[in-house]
């Protein structure tokens, strides 16, 4: 069971900056390719971003290219997401995902293991 802690959410006014963070303490991070996935309220969850398990690649939502950006630490078990721009549409709940080595998917399905996830809340 692999266990991931959300953290960097909160209130910002439009047109600002947030950085999130997804910890895995204790597990083989390197292993895992990591997805970043939202969901508004009454919306089903939808796809952001995902790096692969080595790093070497990335995948991002259309309509989010150029104003998010995911890395990852593989030395502080540690993934990021940098959202920049942000617009009240934004707003939703974040969560962090894994799956075992594989491509940076864009399918909710395709990955095993969820955090809690974290509130971003754009608005002025």
């Amino acid at each position: 069971q692999v266990q991931l802690v959300e953290s960097g959410g909160g209130l910002v006014q439009p047109g600002g900056s947030l950085r999130l963070a997804c910890a895995a303490p204790g597990h083989t991070f390197s292993s895992y390719t990591m997805g970043w996935f939202r969901q508004a309220p009454g919306k089903q969850r939808e796809f952001v971003a995902a790096i692969r398990w080595s790093g070497g690649s990335t995948n991002y939502a259309d309509s989010l290219k150029g104003r998010f950006t995911i890395s990852r630490d593989n030395a502080k078990n540690t993934v990021y997401l940098q959202m920049n721009s942000l617009k009240p549409e934004d707003t939703a709940v974040y969560y962090c995902a894994a799956r075992p080595y594989g491509s940076p998917s864009s399918a909710v399905s395709e990955y095993s293991y969820w955090g809690q996830g974290t509130q971003v809340t754009v608005s002025s």
